[in-house]
């Protein structure tokens, strides 16, 4: 009896943990024309969120200040923890193909493009922030789905970004 109560009790403990594991993406997609981004695993939507862009979301980004979101095929390459908005993960913009386009128009491409949270201690505003495009090219969504977002992405997970 006491044996089975034990199980009982691990039971109640620990499937909530297992239940409430965060399912893996293998691939993220945002399309900028929906304002969506996508958690993909195995060809299929596991998660979607609704996200904003830079103030001036329409075509690649080309240099740095044009508020531009990239388009294109990226890694997302490392994990921040401490930026200037709640959580961050780094999108490898520039890749090889943006550094040679800006060096031939004589333009820096920019850099530092991230998926991020809100600005640091202004969650609360979220509910007004996520309804127009207000970064400088980064991908914004709310805390609490940058939380879910970041426990379901690996570095080095792929990310296509499409108009």
């Amino acid at each position: 009896m006491k044996l089975l109560r034990f199980l009982t009790i691990l039971t109640i403990m620990f499937a909530p943990t297992i239940i409430c594991r965060a399912e893996m993406a293998d691939m993220v997609l945002v399309v900028k024309t929906e304002s969506k981004l996508y958690l993909i695993k195995n060809d299929r939507t596991i998660k979607e969120y609704h996200v904003v862009f830079g103030a001036n979301p329409k075509g690649h980004k080309f240099t740095e200040g044009d508020e531009r979101t990239p388009e294109g095929r990226y890694i997302l390459d490392y994990k921040k923890n401490d930026s200037s908005f709640y959580k961050a993960i780094h999108i490898s913009y520039p890749n090889e193909q943006d550094k040679q386009k800006g060096k031939q128009a004589g333009v820096n491409p920019g850099c530092c493009i991230m998926i991020h949270g809100q600005k640091n201690g202004l969650g609360w505003f979220s509910w007004i922030s996520q309804r127009f495009n207000w970064t400088d090219g980064c991908i914004a969504v709310t805390n609490s789905e940058m939380d879910d977002i970041w426990n379901s992405v690996n570095v080095g997970t792929p990310i296509k970004i499409v108009p």
